[in-house]
C-alpha cells in the first residue's frame, strides 16, 4: 500500500525531524567506532555514510519540494556532500514518485476557483512528469487547445525555510558540511533564493517570455507559451509542445548531421544566455529538453533562472582565457574575483592548474571534431577527485557561480548522451572575444 503522502507543515517538520535525529546518532556512533578503528580501515565509514545517505535521499524523494530540490543540487555538487552521498542523491534527479491524483485536482481547484471539469475538456489523470516541487498533467481547453498543467504540491511553498532549516541540520550533526560556516550560509542562501523563485509559477510565467524574447531570432528554439486564462501562482498552464527526449534521438530518426547541428546549437543557446543575455537556465537535466529531427531544441521548465552579475560573468570569461592561455597566475586572480579561491591563501601550484585545465579543455582545444559519445572526462575528474583534499581550505563552492557550474555540467551529460562530434574551439574564442 502507498504511503499517504506528507503535506502539512507539521508532518514535514516531524519526518525531516525523525531523520535528523536518525542521521545524528549513526554519526555519534561512527565517531564513537573510529577511536577504535585503525586510520586505512575507510570500508566500514563509506558503509556507514551509504546507509545514511540511503535514509535522506529516501526522505526527502517521499517529501518532495524544498529538500528534494536542495538533494539534487547536491547530487551535482560534488564539493558539497561526501561521494556516497552524491551517489544516493543521484536518484532523487530521476525518481520522482506521483501525488496522488485527487490531490492535484483539489490544488486545481482551490487555485482556479472552478471544478476540473469546467476548466479542462479532459484532464489526464496519469501524470505526464513528476518532479520535485509539482506535477505536470496533459488536458485540452474547450477551444481545442492542447495544453500542459503544472501543479504545485500542497504544502511546499509555506515549509520550504523549516525545510531548509532542518535539511541543514541534518547535514551539520552528520558531520557531512566540511565547509565554514559563512560559506554554507551564502550557500543556502542562494538556494533558497531560487527555490522561492521556482515556487512562484507566475515568476516562471515571466522567464517563460523573457527567454522567448532572449531567443526570438533563434528559430530553432521553442518555448512554450503560457495559459494566463488558467495560470497562478500555484499553477501553470501552458500551450502542449512535444519533442523528442533524448533517449528518443536515435539513429534511426537522427542522422549524424543533425545531431552534430543540435549540439552546435546547444552550445549556442548556454553561450548566449552565459555571455550576451547574462541570465541562465539554471536546470538543464534532460527531462527540460527535447529535440526534433529538424534541429530544433524545446525548451522547458523556467522555474530555475539565475540572474547574473555582470562582473560574475567578466571574471568567469577572464578565467576561461587564462585556462585556455595557460595562464595561471591569471586564473588564480580570477577565480579569487569569482568567489571561487580564498583570498587569503597563498598561490596554488600552477601544477595544480594545469592538471585540472588539461582535463577539462579538451573538447575546446583542439580544431578537429570531439566526440562526446566517447568522452571520458568525468571520469578523469573522479579519478582526481582525492587532490582537491589538498587544497581544501584554499577553496570555496563559487556560489555566484554555482549555477553556471550547473549548466555546463548538465549540457555535458546531455551532449554526450546525444552524441555529438563537434570542435567548439573557435565558437567558444568567439564568445570570449579572443582573436585568431
Amino acid at each position: 500500500m502507498a504511503k499517504k503522502p506528507v503535506t502539512s507543515r507539521s508532518g514535514r517538520f516531524l519526518k525531516l525531524a525523525g531523520m535528523t535525529a536518525s542521521v545524528a546518532g549513526r554519526y555519534a556512533g561512527e565517531r564513537a567506532r573510529r577511536v577504535f578503528r585503525s586510520e586505512n580501515d575507510q570500508g566500514a565509514q563509506s558503509e556507514n555514510y551509504t546507509r545514511m545517505a540511503g535514509q535522506i535521499a529516501d526522505t526527502l524523494g517521499e517529501l518532495k519540494g524544498a529538500v528534494m530540490k536542495v538533494g539534487q543540487i547536491a547530487s551535482q555538487t560534488q564539493d558539497f556532500l561526501p561521494k556516497e552521498f552524491s551517489d544516493a542523491l543521484q536518484k532523487l534527479q530521476k525518481e520522482a514518485p506521483p501525488m496522488p491524483f485527487e490531490i492535484i485536482v483539489g490544488q486545481i481547484e482551490s487555485e482556479l476557483g472552478k471544478p476540473v471539469s469546467e476548466l479542462f475538456e479532459y484532464l489526464q489523470e496519469a501524470p505526464y512528469a513528476a518532479a520535485s516541487i509539482g506535477q505536470v498533467h496533459r488536458a485540452r481547453l474547450y477551444n481545442g487547445t492542447d495544453v500542459i498543467v503544472k501543479v504545485q504540491y500542497p504544502g511546499v511553498d509555506v515549509s520550504c525555510d523549516s525545510d531548509l532549516k532542518q535539511l541543514r541540520m541534518a547535514l551539520r550533526l552528520g558531520g557531512l558540511l566540511k565547509m565554514p560556516k559563512e560559506t554554507v550560509d551564502q550557500l543556502f542562501g542562494e538556494i533558497r533564493e531560487r527555490l522561492k523563485e521556482e515556487l512562484d509559477y507566475e515568476n516562471e510565467a515571466e522567464n517563460l517570455r523573457l527567454f522567448s524574447r532572449f531567443h526570438e531570432k533563434d528559430d530553432w528554439v521553442i518555448i512554450p507559451e503560457v495559459i494566463d486564462s488558467h495560470s497562478t501562482r500555484r499553477i501553470l498552464t501552458l500551450e502542449l509542445v512535444e519533442g523528442d527526449h533524448v533517449s528518443e534521438v536515435t539513429p534511426e530518426h537522427y542522422d549524424q548531421e543533425t545531431i552534430n547541428l543540435i549540439g552546435h546549437r546547444i552550445f549556442t543557446t548556454m553561450a548566449d544566455q552565459l555571455f550576451r543575455f547574462q541570465c541562465i537556465h539554471g536546470d538543464p537535466h534532460a527531462g527540460n529538453f527535447a529535440y526534433r529531427p529538424d534541429g530544433s531544441i524545446i525548451m522547458y521548465d523556467f522555474g530555475c533562472v539565475k540572474k547574473l552579475k555582470p562582473e560574475i560573468v567578466e571574471a568567469y570569461r577572464k578565467a576561461l582565457i587564462a585556462a585556455l592561455q595557460e595562464d595561471y597566475q591569471a586564473l588564480d586572480r580570477h577565480l579569487i574575483d569569482l568567489g571561487a579561491r580564498v583570498e587569503n591563501q597563498p598561490a596554488v601550484d600552477q601544477a595544480y592548474y594545469a592538471m585540472w585545465r588539461d582535463i577539462l579543455i579538451v573538447p575546446f582545444d583542439q580544431d578537429k571534431p570531439y566526440d562526446f559519445a566517447q568522452s571520458d572526462i568525468h571520469k578523469h575528474v573522479a579519478a582526481k577527485t582525492s587532490t582537491v583534499f589538498k587544497y581544501l581550505e584554499y577553496f570555496k563552492p563559487p556560489v555566484e557561480s554555482i549555477f553556471i557550474d550547473r549548466m555546463i555540467a548538465g549540457h555535458y551529460w546531455m551532449l554526450k548522451r546525444l552524441g555529438v562530434q563537434a570542435a567548439f574551439r573557435e565558437e567558444l574564442g568567439e564568445y570570449l572575444g579572443l582573436e585568431d
